[in-house]
């Protein structure tokens, strides 16, 4: 069996889903398990949805309700050719944009905006399904909500996964082709909820992991991995082979293709990915998997914005135990993840991304340090072989960058990643000055 998720502009107008067939019978298997995400633009419109509810104005819900339902009207016509085919399809969206419209007399909250939130992949994979039976393809639909869960901690429950879609899949010994939803889950309490990170990717890795299937394919708008940002560097190529770590790197410091998450279950269970463009499907794309190919050369660069410095100094640090511990702590306690960090004697610099908690967690530093703050800060990650036994990258990267005002350096952390961070004013610049030395 393959898994192959297809990402929201994959689905995103009849003439894509048309496409997905084709693609799918191309790639050789005895069993398709299919993961979709919901229609380009539609989780946009659930959210705009839910807030619109959240702040009670019903009226402006209700006119929001009709532009998308008047969407899916004609989305659904130009999809279908039967009249079988529209009146089955509308029969099912009348049903989604009814419950849309009962949320005016209810006490609006969490549980309710993920319920509305889960409708967009309920939506494509249920068209998808419908489709197909128009055409005479023979295929299950598999309600994510059967088999998906999380714990209370938010994690995924792998074995309740295997064991639960394991028991739907065996219902059908002579099916070949299976469609379920990315993103969402049921939570511990049995509520509607999603995976948040990595949504359907996420998702996908899951399932084939836990199913520990031949390969997870993951078909979005572009080739794979590239060795820059084909948005400001010319001439990138994309990358044939990766293993999971330069993989995670990659997905974490900025390479928007792979939701670093997505990697680690189908790294646990060393069940290869492959990354494909549904634009183009004859391309190679980048398979990632435990094997190491790489060796001796730095494989990618890849950048990530909206970085925010923390320098913490205080002279208690100095030969003093039990400082970082505190810091730490700080951040733990108002669960802010850091992403680079370096130390002197008497200063720690660090870097977080998300901000929500930032005056609380400086108000706890200045308690026993002073404390300064640099916004707008981009991390640039170079990717590759950087085991100790190699030498000279680090000076070829400095190099490369020296005219560039560098805020930190983060390099001997991994043996995937040497990271630098500058002013995002400089992001650009910074990533076509090393691919022009590096590559």
């Amino acid at each position: 069996m393959k898994v192959l998720k297809f990402g929201g502009t994959s689905v995103g107008s009849p003439e894509r889903i048309e496409q997905l067939l084709p693609i799918i019978s191309s790639q050789k298997a005895d069993r398709h398990l299919v993961v979709l995400s919901a229609v380009s633009g539609t989780t946009n419109d659930l959210v705009t949805l839910s807030a619109l509810y959240a702040k009670k104005d019903i009226q402006a819900a209700h006119e929001h309700i009709d532009m998308l339902y008047g969407q899916y009207k004609k989305f659904v016509h130009q999809l279908f050719k039967t009249e079988e085919g529209i009146l089955e399809a509308t029969e099912f969206i009348d049903k989604i944009f009814d419950l849309f419209y009962q949320f005016k007399n209810k006490n609006f909250n969490l549980a309710a905006e993920r319920i509305i939130l889960a409708q967009g992949e309920i939506i494509s994979t249920t068209l998808f399904h419908l489709y197909l039976k128009e055409i005479e393809v023979p295929s299950v639909l598999l309600p994510a909500l059967e088999f998906m869960l999380i714990d209370e901690n938010n994690e995924p429950d792998i074995e309740y996964i295997r064991e639960h879609l394991g028991q739907e899949i065996s219902k059908y010994p002579e099916e070949k082709l299976f469609i379920t939803q990315g993103y969402i889950c049921k939570n511990a309490q049995g509520e509607i909820d999603n995976l948040r990170r990595g949504g359907s990717d996420y998702t996908a890795s899951l399932i084939g992991a836990a199913l520990q299937v031949e390969e997870i394919q993951i078909w979005t708008d572009i080739d794979g991995f590239h060795n820059n940002d084909p948005r400001y560097v010319q001439n990138t190529k994309s990358i044939a082979k990766l293993n999971f770590d330069e993989a995670a790197e990659l997905s974490y410091f900025g390479a928007k293709i792979l939701h670093p998450q997505s990697v680690f279950p189908a790294r646990k269970y060393n069940v290869p990915v492959r990354l494909l463009d549904t634009m183009n499907p004859d391309r190679q794309g980048t398979l990632i998997s435990g094997e190491t190919t790489n060796q001796n050369q730095i494989v990618a660069i890849a950048a990530k914005d909206g970085i925010t410095a923390i320098r913490i100094q205080s002279s208690r640090m100095l030969m003093a135990y039990g400082f970082l511990r505190k810091v730490f702590e700080i951040f733990e306690r108002f669960k802010t993840p850091i992403d680079m960090i370096t130390t002197s004697e008497v200063a720690v610099s660090l870097t977080i991304d998300e901000t929500g908690s930032l005056s609380e967690i400086v108000k706890e530093l200045e308690v026993f340090s002073t404390v300064e703050i640099d916004h707008d800060q981009s991390i640039i990650c170079i990717v590759g072989d950087f085991r100790k036994s190699n030498h000279g990258y680090a000076s070829t990267v400095s190099d490369a960058v020296k005219h560039i005002p560098i805020r930190m350096i983060s390099y001997g952390g991994s043996e995937n990643n040497i990271s630098l961070l500058v002013p995002s004013i400089h992001k650009i610049e910074g990533l076509r000055s090393l691919h022009n030395r590096l590559f």
